[in-house]
């Protein structure tokens, strides 16, 4: 079983909103992938804060779980300030240092995806800041 995983630009108080749409990328300025999942979130956030993961891993519980089966989390506010502030060779190297680690070697990751989502994230997260917005993020299983 696979996820299908939405990160959308969104007031403070859309979470639950955001758990209910059945595409939140529809709805609200976004990213879509496959396969992002909590560790994947959590390993981004450590590498832009220098966290632990086990400390980080604290800032990722669920705000929101819809009946459908959709789970809903928040970026953290410093993950969120690092994405938005980074430029873009240093979002390269952030990119280059995920796709290395276990949770995205052994989905097999490409690095160029990787540095696309790290793009695409700190784009998304810039468009949040600007706007006084929080990134949720929207996981839903997919059936196989």
């Amino acid at each position: 079983m696979g996820i299908l995983t939405n990160i959308v630009a969104a007031e403070e108080d859309e979470y639950a909103a955001v758990g209910e749409s059945l595409r939140p990328v529809d709805e609200w300025s976004g990213i879509e992938r496959r396969g992002i999942d909590t560790a994947k979130i959590v390993t981004l956030h450590c590498l832009l804060t220098g966290d632990e993961f086990e400390e980080a891993v604290g800032a990722y519980e669920p705000v929101y779980f819809a009946e459908e089966g959709a789970v809903v989390l928040r970026i953290a506010d410093e993950c969120l300030q690092r994405l938005a502030t980074l430029e873009e060779e240093a979002l390269d190297l952030v990119a280059e240092e995920l796709a290395a680690t276990d949770e995205y070697e052994r989905e097999q990751w490409e690095v160029e995806d990787v540095q696309e989502m790290v793009i695409e994230l700190a784009d998304l997260a810039r468009l949040a800041e600007s706007q006084g917005q929080a990134l949720f993020v929207w996981m839903h299983p997919l059936l196989t």
